[in-house]
């Protein structure tokens, strides 16, 4: 008799169904059900489940669930709605999502390191204009937060011969970047950086990291990047930084609202590069062979993979 693992997620009808498939296919020998189509007998019997964005109130039907393993990096929702559940909450640690990220973070830096906002802009005035290019090795890009998303992007960044440092909550050293830690440490990558590339987790530490301060002491003509978390930064404070051409430009992929209001000004700022939340994707196959491996070692063994540490909130 299979195992029934239930899937407990607020997505789309089609988005669920594709993660249902490659579950599936993954756990020939576990049988995956949408949490709708459990029986209470499933549903009692049940220690853990695979989420994506879980409805507490689901999860609270499940009275014996022990962990859950989340199919996102980012858990501070799951944190925020279960405060004191005490479930092993397990977030997905895909080696491929940090290739997509690293390879996201190289794109958007080239963008703006070849002025392509710019170029851009001159094209809807029919201006016919080029511009210096300083070198790769002439622009530093600084990292906020240096897990494993943050050095794979380093190292794409140091073979397209950029100058990286990076700031990070330990300071651990990376190879071949200057690391830093603390506000002293904040501070000094904010001013040496020309681009800034936000990576970090967003805890309770880390909210509001960047705010009009922080804005202020960065290199007039700077740009930033932040494939994070929206409530990372001070958005007002960042639109205050573009209007009075303090900073150059930033591109977002994340924000405080998602899916981003029609009627936010970022949408129309020209010194902005809105995106969609798709810098770091999670891919279906990859991510379901990652947990596959891990519920089957629990159904072997015992053994819990890995978990969140509350304490630091990732």
């Amino acid at each position: 008799m299979k195992t029934v693992i239930p899937f407990v997620a607020r997505t789309v009808e089609g988005d669920q169904l594709g993660w249902l498939d490659a579950l599936g296919a993954a756990m020939p020998d576990c049988e995956i059900r949408a949490f709708e189509n459990t029986s209470t007998a499933d549903r009692l019997s049940c220690k853990f489940a695979i989420v994506a964005d879980p409805d507490p109130a689901d999860l609270a039907k499940m009275p014996n669930l022990v962990w859950i393993h989340s199919l996102w990096a980012g858990v501070e929702h799951i944190l925020a709605q279960l405060p004191a559940s005490g479930l092993h909450i397990v977030r997905l640690q895909d080696p491929q999502m940090a290739k997509s990220m690293a390879e996201a973070v190289l794109a958007w830096s080239l963008y703006l390191h070849r002025g392509m906002p710019l170029y851009r802009e001159q094209q809807t005035n029919s201006e016919w204009l080029a511009h210096d290019l300083p070198l790769a090795s002439e622009r530093t890009i600084g990292i906020l937060g240096l897990g494993n998303l943050g050095k794979m992007a380093a190292h794409r960044l140091q073979q397209q011969d950029f100058d990286v440092c990076g700031w990070s909550r330990s300071g651990s050293p990376v190879e071949g970047v200057r690391v830093y830690a603390g506000t002293p440490g904040l501070d000094a990558v904010l001013t040496q950086s020309d681009i800034i590339v936000i990576l970090t987790p967003l805890t309770d530490q880390t909210r509001g990291l960047l705010g009009q301060a922080q804005f202020s002491r960065m290199k007039k003509g700077a740009s930033l990047i932040n494939f994070a978390r929206g409530p990372i930064l001070d958005e007002d404070a960042l639109l205050d930084s573009l209007d009075c051409a303090h900073l150059d430009h930033a591109v977002l992929d994340v924000f405080s609202t998602e899916p981003l209001p029609r009627t936010s000004r970022m949408w129309r700022h020209k010194n902005i590069t809105v995106l969609p939340h798709i810098s770091g994707p999670t891919n279906r196959m990859t991510a379901s062979a990652i947990v596959a491996d891990n519920v089957a070692r629990y159904i072997e063994t015992g053994e819990l993979p890995e978990g969140v540490n509350l304490s630091r909130g990732y």
